[in-house]
C-alpha cells in the first residue's frame, strides 16, 4: 500500500505500525486514569474532569504544528547536504529504503507549508546524489520527506543548535558509499607529466575532462627536463551554510574567496611543474579539519587559505597575511579574527559525533617550528606582492591560532585579501579586474617562495616513457 508520498513499508499502510503502537499506549493511559478515578469523590471527579477538558482545549494540550523557517540543498562532488531549519528543535526519525534507493525522514509536529513544498525546486539536475525530493502528509501530525537517490549512500543525520543567524537545524548529509579520494582525482586530472608541464590556462574539473576532450598530447621534444611537481592547495574560505563575512552591499565572503581561488588555480595550473588543488570548487561547506586533511592527502607543498576580512568598524581596510602561532596571537585583532574564522565549523555545521580522533590529535599538534618558519617565508613573499595591489593592513606577517593552518608538515598561510566590511573594498572585491590583480599578486608570491625556498623533497612525478 502507498501513503500520500508513495512509500511502501513492509506491505502495509505506512505509519500503521506506529499508529497501532500509539493506540496500545493510549489504552494503557486510559486504564491508569480509570484506576485513579475510582478513588475520587464527586467533587474531586468534577475538578479532574474540568482540568482534563481545559488541557484538551488549551494550546498546551494541542500544540499548533510548527512551520519550518527555511530549507536548503548544497550539492558537491563529495556529498550533498540538505538543511531543514526551524524556530524550535525538530523531532524526527529516518530510515533508508531500497529498490529504489531512498532516504525517508518523518518530521513530527511540523506543518506541510510552502517552505517544505519548495524542496523539490532546490534540487539541481547535476546533483550527484539526489534524483528528486518530495514531501507529503504521512499521517496526522507527521510530514514525510522522501529523498530519491541516484546511488546508494551513507547518510549522516544530526541536529545543530542555534548559532549566528541560524535557528535549530536538522542536517542530512548524503555521503557516497565509496569515499571520494582527492589524490585519485588529482591523478585522473591529467597524466603526471602533463601536470608537471602545466596547462593552457583553462579551468576544467575532473568530470569535465572525462566527458570532454582528452588531455592535449605534447611532443616529446617539448618535455621539460624536470620531473618534479609542486602541489599548492588553495582553500577558499567558508561555503555552503557558512557565508563568511557579509558586506554592507550584500556580498558574501564565500563567493569572493571562491572566485579569487579559481583565478589563482588557473594561473598555477598553467605554470610548468606546478599544480593547484581546491579544497572546495563550489558553494558547499567543508569542515576545517577536512581542509587540512585534504592538503595532507595530496601531499601539498603549500597551503593557502583565502579570505576577505571584516571588522566592526567599516573604515578598517587593507590586506593581511597570517600564519599559525604556537604561543598565542601576535595582536588582539589577530586573536579575534582567528576565533571568528575557527567558528566556521559551528556556522557551517559539523557532525561532532563523526570526528576522527587521529585528525583531531593532528590538529592539536603544534610542535612544528620548522613548518611555521617556512610559513613565515611564504607569508612575507605574498605580503610583499599584495602591497602592490592594495594597502597593507599590517606591514608584517601576523600570527594566531587558526585551525585551518595546523597541518604539521605543510607551510600554510591565511590571506585576508581585503575588508569586505569596508564599502570601497567590497566594491573592489566584486570587480573582476581587481580579483585578477589579486590572483596575480598571490601567484607572484608563490613563485617567489619556490624560487627562494624550494622544498627539498617536492612531490615526484613518474615518467610515462
Amino acid at each position: 500500500m502507498r501513503d500520500r508520498t508513495g512509500e511502501h513499508i513492509a506491505g502495509c499502510r505506512p505509519g500503521a505500525r506506529d499508529e497501532l503502537i500509539g493506540q496500545v499506549g493510549a489504552g494503557r493511559e486510559v486504564a491508569t486514569v480509570t484506576a485513579g478515578v475510582r478513588g475520587l469523590n464527586r467533587r474531586q471527579l468534577l475538578k479532574f474532569a474540568g482540568a482534563s477538558l481545559a488541557l484538551m482545549v488549551s494550546p498546551v494540550g494541542h500544540a499548533a504544528p510548527a512551520s519550518l523557517v527555511a530549507v536548503r540543498v548544497w550539492p558537491s562532488p563529495d556529498y550533498t547536504r540538505i538543511t531543514l531549519e526551524g524556530a524550535s528543535a525538530l523531532r524526527f526519525s529516518h530510515m533508508l529504503v531500497q529498490d529504489p534507493d531512498r532516504l525517508v525522514v518523518d518530521l513530527e509536529g511540523v506543518r506541510l507549508d510552502s517552505v517544505l513544498q519548495s524542496l523539490p525546486s532546490k534540487v539541481l539536475d547535476s546533483d550527484p546524489y539526489i534524483r528528486q525530493i518530495r514531501a507529503g502528509q504521512n499521517r496526522p501530525g507527521v510530514v514525510r520527506v522522501v529523498v530519491e537517490l541516484k546511488a546508494p549512500i551513507n547518510p549522516q543525520v544530526f541536529t545543530l543548535a542555534p548559532v549566528g543567524n541560524y535557528g535549530h537545524r536538522l542536517v542530512l548529509d548524503l555521503h557516497p558509499t565509496e569515499e571520494h579520494d582527492p589524490l585519485m582525482a588529482l591523478i585522473l586530472k591529467d597524466s603526471p607529466m602533463d601536470a608537471a608541464m602545466g596547462e593552457d590556462g583553462k579551468d576544467a574539473t575532473p568530470v569535465a575532462r572525462a566527458q570532454g576532450r582528452e588531455p592535449a598530447r605534447r611532443e616529446p621534444a617539448k618535455q621539460p627536463a624536470a620531473n618534479r611537481l609542486y602541489t599548492v592547495v588553495l582553500d577558499p574560505g567558508h561555503g555552503g551554510e557558512d557565508p563568511g563575512a557579509i558586506g554592507r552591499g550584500g556580498s558574501y565572503e564565500k563567493n569572493v574567496t571562491l572566485s579569487i581561488a579559481r583565478r589563482l588555480k588557473r594561473k598555477i595550473d598553467a605554470e610548468p611543474g606546478m599544480r593547484a588543488v581546491l579544497t572546495r570548487d563550489g558553494d558547499y561547506f567543508v569542515p576545517l579539519h577536512q581542509r587540512v586533511a585534504r592538503a595532507r592527502r595530496v601531499r601539498a607543498d603549500l597551503f593557502v587559505s583565502i579570505h576577505a576580512d571584516a571588522f566592526v568598524r567599516p573604515e578598517a581596510n587593507g590586506s593581511s597575511v597570517y600564519v599559525l602561532s604556537e604561543r598565542g596571537a601576535s595582536s588582539s585583532a589577530a586573536r579575534w579574527l582567528a576565533q571568528k574564522e575557527n567558528d566556521a565549523d559551528l556556522v557551517g555545521g559539523v557532525n561532532l559525533a563523526r570526528q576522527d580522533g587521529h585528525i583531531a590529535r593532528t590538529l592539536l599538534d603544534l610542535s612544528q617550528t620548522a613548518t611555521i618558519n617556512d610559513s613565515f617565508k611564504l607569508g612575507r613573499a605574498m605580503l610583499g606582492e599584495l602591497g602592490t595591489v592594495n594597502r597593507l593592513h599590517k606591514p608584517e606577517v601576523e600570527q594566531a591560532g587558526f585551525a585551518v593552518l595546523r597541518a604539521p608538515d605543510i607551510p600554510s598561510v591565511l590571506v585576508e585579501t581585503a575588508f569586505i566590511s569596508n564599502p570601497q573594498e567590497e566594491r573592489r572585491l566584486n570587480d573582476e579586474a581587481y580579483q585578477e590583480k589579486m590572483a596575480n599578486a598571490l601567484m607572484r608570491g608563490i613563485k617567489r617562495y619556490f624560487q627562494e625556498h624550494a622544498p627539498s623533497t617536492p612531490t615526484r612525478v613518474a615518467r610515462l616513457d
